[in-house]
C-alpha cells in the first residue's frame, strides 16, 4: 500500500459498528467475515480508512466497550487470525485501519479486576483500580458524590465493603492511570496491535483517564476531577512515540467531549494525539450562524496547534441526524435529553442530511462517516423495550432510551428483514420501510443517499485545497470557498435564493436558477 504523506489530515473514515454491519455466520449478530464480505462496498464508497468499534472479547455489557481482554478478538466477531485477514484485505484495497481502545476501563470480567476482587483491600491488585472505604459510620455511602455517565452512582460497593469507581456501567471499573502497570500494560497493547498492523487507534474517554486523587464532591454537572486533568498529556506523548516509531503514519484519534475547543486542541500538538472528533459540529442545531460559529472557532482552535479537524454527523452513541434535523423545535443533539419524544418529519431531515453531507465532505480537514448514513438511515424509535440492551436504559430505570435506535442492523439488499444483513435475522428489528433504503437499491439510484455520498467523496478528492474563505451570499445562507476556483452554498432560510455563479458540480437536491431552502451545492467558479 503506498504511503501518502499525511494521510489522516484529510481522510474520509468510515465507523464499523461491527454487531450490526454484516452477519457472516447466520447467528443474527454483525462479526468479522460479515466485513470481510462486504469491503468492496466501502471500496466503491472511496473511504480512505475504516475505524472499529471494539471487537475485544467482552460479556457485551455496553456493546464491546466493556473489555475483558485487550489482545484477542470477541469470540461472537471472529478470531484473531480473521481480523489479520481483515486488516490484510483492506490494505489490499488501499483502506487503513483503525481500531478502538478503550484505556478508561475494562470489563468486570476481565482477569485484572477479577484478581483484585479476590486479593482484598490494600492489595497491589486493588491499586490497579479505584477502590476506597466508603463514607459515613459504617462505610455504607459512596466514597463521593460522582455520578455515572449511564445514571446512577459512579461506585459499587463489593462484598467486602470497599466501593470501585465506574464512569459508565457498573461492569466497567475505571483502572487508575496513577499506576505505573496500568501505562506500561497500554503501551504493550498499542504496540500488539501495532505489529498486526492496524494504523491507529481510535481512543475511547480520552479526556477522562487521569483523576484527581483527592476524588473531592463535585456539584452537579461538574466533571473537573475526572476529565481533562493535566497528567493526560504525558501519556499521549508516550503514545505518540510508539506510534512514530512504525512506519506508514499510525495515527492517534481521541474522543473528548470538552466544551472548550481550544483546551480540545492542546491534546492534538505535534508530539500528542493527531485529531480529535469535532462535538461541537454534531451537536450543533440547524441553523446558518450557528454553524459558521462552530466552523470557525473550529478551524482556529486547530490552526493554533498545527492540527487539522475532524468533522463528524453522527455514530454509534448518538441520535442519527436524519432524526436530529427532522425535529422542528429542536435539531441538536444532548446526552441529557435525547428528545425522542418529538415528532419528526423524516422526508425534512434527509432534505438537510443530504445537505449536511456536502457541507462536511467540503470543510478542509478529516471526516468520519457511521455506517448507514451514506443509506439516510434514521433513528429507530420504537424499538420494544424488552429487546433494548444498552444499560443507559436500564441504568435510568427506562427514563433514558438509550443509543440502540443507531445501532440497528444496515440493510443490505431484499425486501425485508433482515434485508441481506445474514440468513440468522439481526440482533435488533429493522424498520420495513428500509427495503427502499438497502445497499442494493440505492445503488441503482443514481438520486440516492447513497449516490450522493459516492459522487461526493469522489469530487472530494478533486477539490482544491485551501482555507476557508467565508462569503456573505445573505441572511441564513451559509457560504465559502476554499482555494481556488471552489464555492460551498447552503441555504438555511425559508425561501430560496439566488444560486451563486460558477459551474455546478454536485447538489444535495433539485436547483433551477436558484438555491432552495435546506439545499447545498457546490460549485466551480
Amino acid at each position: 500500500m503506498t504511503d501518502k504523506t499525511g494521510w489522516w489530515r484529510s481522510a474520509a473514515i468510515y465507523q464499523v459498528y461491527i454487531r450490526s454491519f454484516a452477519d457472516g455466520n447466520g447467528d443474527g449478530v454483525g462479526d468479522l467475515a460479515g466485513v470481510r464480505a462486504r469491503l468492496d462496498h466501502l471500496a466503491d464508497l472511496g473511504i480512505d480508512a475504516i475505524w472499529f468499534t471494539p471487537w475485544y472479547p467482552s460479556p457485551m455489557d455496553d456493546g464491546g466497550y466493556d473489555v475483558a481482554d485487550f489482545r484477542d478478538i470477541e469470540p461472537l466477531f471472529g478470531t484473531l487470525a480473521e481480523a489479520e485477514a481483515l486488516i490484510a484485505e483492506a490494505h489490499a484495497r488501499e483502506i487503513r485501519v483503525i481500531i478502538d481502545i478503550v484505556p478508561n476501563h475494562c470489563s468486570d470480567e476481565h482477569r485484572w479486576f477479577q484478581a483484585a476482587l479476590e486479593a482484598g483491600p490494600g492489595s497491589p491488585e486493588r491499586q490497579r483500580f479505584w477502590f476506597r472505604p466508603g463514607r459515613g459510620p459504617d462505610g455504607s455511602e459512596p466514597p463521593n458524590n460522582w455520578k455515572s455517565r449511564f445514571g446512577g452512582s459512579a461506585w459499587t460497593r463489593v462484598p467486602d465493603g470497599e466501593w470501585y469507581l465506574h464512569l459508565y456501567s457498573s461492569r466497567q471499573p475505571d483502572f487508575n492511570w496513577d499506576n505505573p502497570e496500568i501505562r506500561t500494560e497500554f503501551e504493550d497493547v498499542l504496540r500488539f496491535w501495532f505489529d498486526r498492523g492496524v494504523d491507529g487507534f481510535r481512543i475511547d474517554v480520552a479526556d477522562g483517564l487521569v483523576k484527581d486523587p483527592h476524588l473531592p464532591d463535585v456539584d452537579d454537572g461538574d466533571e473537573t476531577p475526572f476529565s481533562d486533568q493535566e497528567g493526560l498529556h504525558e501519556i499521549y506523548r508516550s503514545w505518540r512515540k510508539i506510534a512514530d516509531s512504525y512506519g506508514g503514519e499510525r495515527v492517534l484519534v481521541g474522543e473528548m467531549w470538552l466544551a472548550d475547543a481550544s483546551r480540545a486542541a492542546r491534546y492534538l500538538r505535534r508530539d500528542e494525539l493527531h485529531s480529535a472528533f469535532n462535538f461541537d459540529f454534531l451537536v450543533c442545531p440547524w441553523d446558518s450562524a450557528r454553524f459558521r460559529d462552530v466552523i470557525t472557532r473550529t478551524l482556529r482552535a486547530h490552526d493554533e496547534v498545527g492540527a487539522p479537524a475532524a468533522w463528524v454527523l453522527s455514530n454509534h452513541d448518538v441520535t442519527r441526524h436524519v432524526t436530529r434535523y427532522g425535529r422542528q423545535e429542536d435539531t441538536g443533539f444532548s446526552f441529557a435529553n435525547r428528545l425522542h419524544e418529538l415528532p419528526v418529519d423524516r422526508e425534512l431531515g434527509t432534505r438537510r442530511a443530504r445537505a449536511a453531507a456536502l457541507l462536511t465532505l467540503a470543510l478542509p480537514g478529516g471526516l468520519y462517516v457511521y455506517q448507514g448514513e451514506e443509506l439516510g438511515l434514521w433513528e429507530v424509535l420504537d424499538i420494544p423495550d424488552e429487546l433494548r440492551q444498552d444499560p443507559v436504559w436500564a441504568r435510568t430505570n427506562g427514563t433514558d432510551p438509550g443509543r440502540d435506535g443507531c445501532r440497528v442492523p444496515i440493510p443490505w439488499s431484499g425486501d425485508e428483514p433482515p434485508f441481506g444483513f445474514g440468513s440468522g435475522g439481526a440482533w435488533l428489528p429493522q424498520p420495513a420501510e428500509w427495503k427502499a433504503y438497502t445497499a442494493e437499491a440505492e445503488a441503482a439510484d443514481p438520486a440516492s443517499m447513497l449516490s450522493l455520498y459516492r459522487e461526493g467523496l469522489r469530487l472530494r478528492r478533486t477539490l482544491p485545497a485551501g482555507e476557508l474563505e467565508w462569503l456573505s451570499p445573505g441572511d441564513g445562507v451559509l457560504a465559502f470557498r476554499t482555494g481556488p476556483g471552489f464555492t460551498f452554498a447552503l441555504n438555511f432560510s425559508a425561501t430560496p435564493v439566488p444560486l451563486p455563479p460558477g459551474e455546478l458540480l454536485l447538489a444535495s437536491g433539485p436547483v433551477d436558477g436558484e438555491l432552495p431552502t435546506d439545499t447545498a451545492v457546490w460549485l466551480r467558479s
